[in-house]
Formats: C-alpha cells, sequence, structure tokens
C-alpha cells in the first residue's frame, strides 16, 4: 500500500492518474451520448385524419392551379408585347438591348418597352447597352 501511495504522490504518479481521469470522463461522456440517442424516437411526427389531409391537398391543389394560370397569363403578356420584336429598353433607363442579351435580363417586364429595329430604339433616344455588342 506504501509503495502505491507513494506513487501516486510522486510527480509521475499525478501525471498519469490525470491521464486516466481524462479518459475516463471521455469514455463514460461518450457512452452517455449513446445511451440518449439510442432510442427509436425519430422526432415529432404530425399525422393528419382523412378529411384534414384530404382538405390540405385540395388547397395545395388549387393554389398549384392558380400559380398555372397565373404563368400563363404572363407568358400571353409577354408574347403579346415582345411579338416582332427584336429589342427592347427600360422605360425608367437610357439604354437597349438586345433579346439575347442578358444584361437586360433583370429589367422587369413591366417597365420594358420593345422595338423592331436598332433604329427605332436609337430614335426613341436610347444607346445600346455596352453589355450586348
Amino acid at each position: 500500500m506504501q509503495k502505491i501511495k507513494a506513487f501516486i504522490e510522486s510527480e509521475k504518479g499525478k501525471d498519469i492518474l490525470i491521464v486516466i481521469i481524462v479518459i475516463l470522463v471521455g469514455l463514460s461522456s461518450f457512452e452517455l451520448g449513446r445511451l440518449s440517442k439510442g432510442g427509436e424516437s425519430s422526432g415529432i411526427t404530425i399525422e393528419y385524419t382523412d378529411q384534414a389531409g384530404n382538405q390540405s391537398a385540395s388547397v395545395i391543389s388549387a393554389l398549384e392551379h392558380s400559380n398555372i394560370l397565373q404563368n400563363d397569363k404572363m407568358s400571353k403578356n409577354n408574347n403579346s408585347t415582345s411579338a416582332g420584336k427584336n429589342f427592347f429598353a427600360s422605360s425608367k433607363g437610357s439604354k437597349y438591348y438586345s433579346l439575347g442579351c442578358s444584361a437586360g435580363k433583370s429589367l422587369k417586364q413591366e417597365n420594358r418597352i420593345y422595338f423592331a429595329t436598332k433604329e427605332e430604339a436609337e430614335k426613341a433616344g436610347y444607346e445600346l447597352s455596352s453589355s450586348c455588342r
């Protein structure tokens, strides 16, 4: 017993004891974490009755339908305004862009003015954007 007591009181013994304590604390923390995760619970589950499930599906269906109608309406408006037109400009700016130019894609549809030719756009006071040259 005295040999063990003398070893623990020495500097080398204290260092070994600290290392053993750190290892035991680490292992016990790891095991406690595994034990807390071991349950079969996968979180909160929301279950709907048949009536509520059907109602939410019909609401989603109605929203999708209105979005499709709105997108169709917008595409028809865009096609009717830009039919036969090769250039467009912002009603609030001074540059015009070709339909294939990516620089003008950020312009809102409601602010766009369409032109058939470059001359028509320049006659209206617009100049070609340097990004579209």
